[in-house]
């Protein structure tokens, strides 16, 4: 019939060779393939139908059989395990008949690929955008390799690893890990792997990302890396398409994926990566507000203040915030606050402010300090625009009436602001957050605000909760 049947055979299970690859097994006159795979669709052959064997690692040897047994008038079947056009034979038959000019016919008969069986098994982890990439670089350069690495962790994509590890080929998975935890992909993303899909040695594990051993695995086995919204759930890995969206933590808002791929672009863009957590927290705040990376140098933090003053939240110790302006109270997250049960307040707006600046001669936000001190003098006290109100703050701790929990020192302009956050040096035992020099602002001044309050998200890189 001078016709080659391409047929994968699925992962290695009888029950999982789809029904037309059966007939197509009836059928044929002779089936060329690995050796290997001739058992799982020996039952379906007739009698006096051949089984060729061409070795492993003989792909074009296999491809050439074929096409000269077709010339023979044969109907020849060309087995894949998994699916034939997936790293397998297809794309090297069509190839062969294209440069050697032959009018051969071919059909390609799909069949279930390993990562697919290894999904089913391991729950529903391709639910969403997902790829497939081969760490073998028998054919394809390590460079390139590594680049589709980069851009599917970079992209969020779900990733299934074919051909993980060999004796030879031992450092490229690790180096693969590597790559996805640089990319900003959680320490907790799940990652399932599956040996010996649907084979009676089959081995089934599901793990995350940070404690993921690429000793682990062997040549036999899948790896399923799951994306930002994949998540575990009475044993099996889940990655949702958005049809159900659960009211939980584990699917973000749009906002928050915005905000996350802003902060992994931010934390690769570092001169400095390897720095403290607490400072990098701030500092990725900081820089995502402004777009400056100036803040690299600007932002001054007292050791483990963001640690310190976070911890001072979760004991009760820190109940209040005070600003110099009603503006850094509008940027700080009332999510944040509502769930911590923390009130930000700013004495602007009190009339007494007005009254105390007149009798007295001085500016409203140190009027406004003052009122604040008198009842909240163990806030933390943020400043986003008046170096007054934090020279005044500076001035009531030297007299014993002032007592902060912290200081956030972001005052910006020309006049005494490069002195305002000097004054506040010498004072050791208080966290203090200092953008150094005259910028800062009411903008930067909240957002430094909300890295304090939500740094239990920053081991898992997971910003904009309260969004």
């Amino acid at each position: 019939m001078n016709k080659i049947i391409v047929a994968g055979l699925g992962p290695g299970s009888t029950q999982d060779i789809t029904p037309a690859v059966i007939q197509a097994a009836r059928e044929a006159d002779c089936v060329v393939g690995y050796k290997y795979y001739f058992q799982f669709v020996r039952a379906f052959l007739r009698e006096d139908c051949p089984c060729i064997d061409t070795g492993m690692k003989k792909e074009r040897e296999r491809a050439r059989q074929a096409f000269n047994l077709a010339a023979e008038g044969k109907t020849v079947l060309v087995i894949s395990s998994g699916d034939a056009g997936i790293y397998g034979m297809a794309p090297l038959i069509y190839e062969m008949k294209r440069e050697l000019g032959l009018q051969t016919e071919i059909e390609v008969l799909p069949g279930i690929s390993a990562f697919q069986k290894a999904a089913s098994l391991l729950g529903a982890p391709t639910g969403h955008d997902f790829c497939v990439i081969s760490l073998s670089d028998l054919m394809t350069p390590w460079q390139v390799i590594e680049r589709r690495i980069t851009a599917a962790a970079a992209a969020d994509f779900v990733t299934a690893v074919y051909n993980p590890r060999s004796n030879e080929r031992y450092w490229q998975l690790p180096r693969l890990k590597e790559i996805f935890l640089q990319q900003g992909r959680k320490p907790s993303t799940p990652v399932g792997y599956v040996r010996q899909a649907g084979r009676a040695e089959q081995e089934i594990r599901l793990t995350t990302l940070g404690a993921f051993n690429p000793e682990d695995i062997d040549m036999f086995t899948i790896v399923i890396i799951g994306n930002s919204q994949t998540y575990e759930w009475q044993g099996k890995m889940i990655t949702p398409r958005g049809y159900y969206q659960p009211h939980d933590d584990t699917v973000m808002k749009p906002g928050q994926q915005i905000m996350t791929e802003s902060f992994r672009t931010i934390e690769r863009e570092l001169r400095q990566r390897d720095i403290p957590l607490g400072r990098k927290w701030a500092l990725l705040h900081a820089i995502h507000t402004t777009a400056d990376f100036e803040m690299e140098d600007l932002l001054q933090t007292d050791p483990e203040a963001v640690e310190h003053l976070y911890q001072a939240v979760r004991d009760g110790r820190l109940k209040t915030i005070v600003s110099d302006v009603s503006m850094v109270v509008s940027g700080i997250r009332k999510g944040a606050l509502s769930r911590l049960g923390i009130q930000a307040l700013c004495y602007l707006g009190d009339p007494r402010t007005e009254t105390m600046a007149r009798k007295e001669n001085i500016t409203r936000t140190q009027a406004g300090i003052r009122l604040a001190v008198a009842e909240h003098p163990d806030a933390l006290f943020v400043f986003g625009n008046a170096p007054t109100a934090l020279m005044e703050l500076c001035e009531l701790i030297r007299k014993g009436q002032a007592r902060p929990a912290g200081i956030i020192a972001a005052p910006v302009g020309f006049v005494h602001v490069r002195e305002s956050k000097h004054m506040v040096k010498p004072f050791k035992e208080i966290p203090k957050i200092i953008v150094e020099g005259r910028k800062g602002g009411s903008n930067l001044a909240a957002t430094l605000c909300n890295a304090v309050l939500t740094f239990d998200d920053a081991a898992d890189f997971q910003p904009g909760r309260d969004l």
